[in-house]
């Protein structure tokens, strides 16, 4: 059994022996490596030297590169021999003329790719402007030749060469309009997880194709200011109901994993399926979200409460533009009219055609009429119309004349709410304004007084009218009736809230006194109150970029205030869009996919294009 064991042959060290260590291991040493020269010799065996550090050797014929360690006389004939056994012994002219081919050769692939990389671009480049302009996929198509033949004239064939192999079809343009619309939604996705605070802004219409489609707009926060823009365009594939509207929101939010959380206030006009109680689209959003603030469009409101007025302004509106399509709706007539206006030489030869879509029309073309009054009475005395009878009738023309003054105002007021970055608060303070200007107004009228009217009192100056009583009852009873509905469209204007005013501006005396703020809070807005430095910061940027900037040191003040000016007021931003939509998608384009095209035409976000470039490969036009 003892020639199993494995017996220890090992002395015991007594101390009498010195065991002596084992030997250690050489370490591998960079700078111990021989590093080879390239000499000119070598260029007869087939291999020339590369621009590397260390040089290394490459052959003229095939390209292969050898390490600079495998730099030798024996490898390179090795190589020569075995692959390219038919130009052994070949004089060295023959290699030269090689080397300068292949040379030749690299510079061009370079130059290839060089030139596909910016045509890629460049691509890009178009395609962004397509979309930005609201042009036709195809346009592209057709401005490239001119391109290409105005580089001709102008610089060299090559220029030109290098311009044709831009990728510009039709399908080309659409992908790269999908990747940079995705590019700038996912900013805006982005933006909204690191701030979790943003506001809704919503309005569902029909295409020229007949397709409903719901448009999203979003309002958040950056570092130093609010940012507004699209969220996503969608089109719906069965009813418009509050539920289905509610699920193509949701499936957006969840696959950008964005929490309703995070929303402040949804705006949108007055629907039945946006705002029903139980099956309208901010019942299913206060499921997920129970303080979401739901807004009626205030530009909507302000357009219901101006279509009421008393019987006999609504007829003198409806004759007047019976008047206007009498002439405007037959050629001949129109034509004979500009002659008339002509001969009598008008400032101006055409009424304007009324129309119920358009927004403001109703001022403009009452106003023209008012204008062309007696060219317009002369015209319809030669026609043999009836409807010159109404201008014979003073009252009539002066319900005419005060037409275009109301509506000239209520244009005004409509034009100030537009716009972008406006919000609730601001919003209100001109429609309260307002309302307190029609009580003004009542009370000038009330005096038989139209010195606010400026082109009923010119007329009545004019036509010497002497009685006014007439025409100031029926103002009287109008502009009652309007400042009513006003009131009745904007309850929370007239209860003189005072609570947010500190907000707007927190250096005003005694705004603490209102601000329904804490203790603590009131304490701190005192504080910022009395610092001068920042109240002369704030005169020097928007209330928003204000509050943003003082975060830091008043963060509980800053998230409230932030939290009013975030909201919408408006559905203006989705009307731009809407109208947007209507120059992309025209009869001759109704099968076009318009929500790419959409996004990059009303968003201001530069898209990323070095990101988006380096996730695709150089390809030019063939």
């Amino acid at each position: 059994m003892d020639r199993f064991l494995i017996r220890n042959n090992k002395k015991p060290n007594d101390g009498t022996q010195n065991s002596e260590p084992a030997p250690e291991k050489k370490k591998y040493d960079e700078s111990s490596v021989k590093v080879r020269r390239y000499l000119s010799e070598y260029l007869g065996l087939g291999f020339s030297a590369t621009k590397s550090d260390p040089v290394n050797a490459q052959c003229v014929l095939c390209g292969q590169v050898l390490a600079n360690s495998s730099m030798k006389p024996a490898h390179m004939n090795r190589h020569l021999s075995t692959v390219h056994p038919s130009h052994v012994g070949k004089p060295i002219e023959f290699f030269k003329r090689k080397q300068e081919a292949f040379a030749s050769n690299c510079l061009e692939i370079a130059k290839v790719a060089s030139i596909s990389s910016k045509a890629l671009r460049a691509s890009y480049a178009v395609s962004y402007l397509v979309a930005k302009q609201k042009k036709p996929h195809t346009i592209a198509e057709c401005v490239l030749p001119a391109l290409v033949r105005v580089s001709e004239i102008m610089f060299d064939t090559e220029t030109a060469t290098a311009l044709q192999s831009i990728p510009v079809s039709n399908n080309t343009i659409s992908r790269r309009i999908e990747d940079i619309a995705s590019d700038i939604v996912i900013q805006v996705i982005e933006q909204i997880k690191l701030t979790k605070m943003f506001a809704l802004q919503l309005d569902e219409s029909t295409d020229v194709s007949g397709e409903a489609q719901v448009i999203v707009f979003v309002r958040y926060q950056d570092c130093s200011d609010i940012r507004e823009n699209i969220l996503f365009c969608q089109n719906l594939q069965s009813r418009t109901t509050g539920e289905e509207l509610f699920k193509v929101i949701d499936k957006f939010f969840a696959e950008g994993g964005i929490l309703w959380d995070w929303c402040l206030s949804v705006c949108s006009d007055g629907a039945a399926a946006l705002t029903g109680k139980n099956n309208g689209l901010m019942a299913w959003i206060r499921k997920k979200n129970p303080k979401v603030k739901w807004l009626h469009c205030i530009i909507h409101r302000q357009a219901l409460a101006s279509k009421r007025m008393n019987a006999h302004l609504h007829e003198t509106l409806n004759e007047a533009v019976k008047v206007i399509n009498f002439i405007k709706a037959r050629p001949l007539n129109s034509r004979m009219f500009k002659l008339l206006c002509q001969e009598m030489g008008s400032e101006h030869q055409h009424l304007l055609l009324h129309t119920e879509v358009r927004w403001l029309s109703r001022g403009k073309i009452l106003n023209r009429l008012f204008e062309l009054r007696q060219e317009v009475h002369m015209f319809l005395l030669e026609q043999k119309s009836a409807f010159s009878s109404l201008f014979e009738n003073q009252d009539w023309v002066c319900r005419l004349a005060y037409l275009p003054d109301i509506f000239d105002k209520l244009n005004d007021l409509n034009l100030s709410m537009q716009g972008f970055r406006t919000d609730e608060l601001s919003l209100n303070s001109k429609m309260c304004a307002f309302i307190k200007k029609l009580e003004f107004w009542l009370k000038k009228v009330q005096r038989n007084s139209v010195s606010v009217l400026p082109t009923l009192d010119k007329f009545a100056d004019d036509s010497e009218i002497d009685n006014l009583n007439t025409i100031c009852d029926c103002i009287r009873e109008h502009l009652t009736k309007l400042r009513d509905e006003l009131v009745s469209y904007f309850p929370s204007i007239m209860n003189q809230d005072r609570t947010q005013d500190w907000i707007q501006n927190p250096f005003v005396e005694d705004v603490t006194s209102s601000s329904g703020l804490s203790d603590k809070l009131t304490e701190n807005l005192i504080e910022l109150a009395s610092d001068r430095a920042l109240e002369l910061k704030f005169q020097n940027v928007t209330v928003s970029q204000f509050w943003l900037e003082v975060k830091g040191e008043y963060k509980e003040l800053s998230e409230i205030a932030m939290s009013a000016l975030l909201p919408f007021g408006s559905t203006y931003l989705c009307e731009v869009s809407f109208s947007a939509m209507s120059l992309i998608k025209t009869k001759h384009r109704n099968r076009l996919s318009v929500q790419n095209d959409l996004i990059i035409a009303v968003s201001d976000i530069e898209p990323r294009f070095d990101n988006i470039l380096a996730k695709k490969q150089p390809q030019v036009s063939h």
